[in-house]
């Protein structure tokens, strides 16, 4: 028997606060991101109806397909996927945030854009830490000089990193990701005293538990919440 958006929604939350408890973390630490990627409009209510105020997209044309649809509810979306420089304009329109970024040339772009719509855009700066060529992120190396362009951009609020690590059946081979993403934004507050790094957003369906006792602050759950996906035709 299929179960609803809000049974699952429940027993994630029991696996959260269970996650927490062996971490040693307060519940209220981490922030619950529903990722609704190809699923309808329909879905997004059901989940806002069970409590859910924040969700993660992965595709500007497909979020601004859907937002009409849901714009009378008071949701915050993030875009989570990699944005592309050709859709930076509106992806600095349409989302609350924007988790992906990943190079100074795209921050430069989208503080243009935010500026011209006269927004202030919150931003997570996505992380490489595997050798995958398929992962988008920017390199340990590079992130400095990332950070030390933020006191340029007047239109950008910057809050923390995001990672994705490989994919794996085992959720245990995703904790070195995790954990090494986590001393890495410990290092950069340290360096950076002036810059808000403080948010890690690491952890998916199947590895959310190993994040949140790895210092995750936000858990990007999609399959676990809503299902499996539907094809992009289905969407709407």
């Amino acid at each position: 028997m299929q179960t609803t958006i809000l049974e699952n929604l429940e027993r994630l939350e029991d696996q959260i606060s269970g996650a927490c408890k062996r971490a040693g973390r307060p519940r209220g630490d981490v922030q619950l991101m529903a990722v609704s990627k190809l699923h309808p409009a329909d879905a997004l209510r059901e989940a806002v109806a069970a409590g859910v105020m924040l969700f993660g997209e992965n595709r500007v044309q497909e979020w601004g397909q859907k937002l009409p649809l849901v714009a009378d509810l008071s949701i915050k979306v993030h875009l989570v996927g990699h944005l592309q420089s050709n859709k930076v304009t509106k992806a600095a329109e349409i989302f609350a945030g924007v988790d992906t970024v990943d190079s100074v040339r795209l921050a430069e772009k989208l503080d243009e854009s935010a500026g011209k719509l006269s927004r202030t855009v919150p931003v997570l700066i996505e992380v490489k830490l595997s050798p995958e060529e398929a992962k988008t992120g920017i390199g340990p190396r590079d992130l400095p000089h990332l950070l030390e362009r933020f006191v340029d951009f007047r239109n950008l609020q910057l809050r923390g990193l995001m990672t994705v690590p490989p994919w794996s059946e085992d959720p245990e081979a995703a904790r070195p990701y995790f954990s090494e993403l986590r001393k890495l934004r410990d290092r950069l507050t340290a360096a950076y005293p002036a810059l808000d790094i403080s948010e890690l957003s690491m952890g998916m369906s199947g590895d959310f538990a190993v994040a949140v006792e790895e210092g995750s602050t936000c858990i990007r759950i999609g399959t676990a919440i809503f299902g499996k996906r539907r094809s992009s035709s289905q969407v709407g």
